[in-house]
């Protein structure tokens, strides 16, 4: 249902990419500052976005996926397979104060985990998966 010209509420749809937003914003450890800057905005304005209060403009798409450093289909792709969950009014906002703290370890580590060369992310990858079947079957 759409909303009213006088309906100051965000649409789902809106705060849905803004949180798409946020959530790559955070997993490469960049400030709302940081991107503001590296798209001529104030962290405020940036805010207002990943809010969902502000629509985002597929120009401003395509640049706060520079910006990030992901495509834009990263965006829309997330956008249409989570859009049912979240239009019926689920929020799936990641912010470092909403995760806790183990979700903020798991945070900093997929932060510090994107920083290696794919190489070594595969590697890690591999170890992982190795050491986690092991435990699994029981070898020590």
């Amino acid at each position: 249902m759409p909303n009213d010209a006088n309906d100051s509420a965000p649409r789902p749809v809106d705060t849905h990419l803004g949180s798409l937003i946020r959530r790559e914003r955070t997993l490469k450890g960049m400030s709302q500052e940081q991107l503001g800057d590296a798209l001529g905005l104030t962290f405020q304005q940036v805010q207002k976005y990943e809010r969902g209060v502000n629509r985002v403009s597929v120009s401003r798409l395509i640049d706060i996926s520079r910006a990030l450093d992901v495509p834009v289909s990263h965006f829309l792709d997330n956008l249409t397979q989570d859009a049912a969950s979240d239009m019926t009014g689920a929020k799936t906002q990641v912010t470092t104060h909403s995760l806790g703290p183990v979700g903020r370890l798991h945070l900093e580590h997929i932060r510090h985990f994107n920083q290696l060369s794919p190489d070594r992310r595969d590697a890690i990858f591999q170890l992982t998966k190795t050491v986690a079947e092991k435990l699994e079957s029981g070898v020590n």
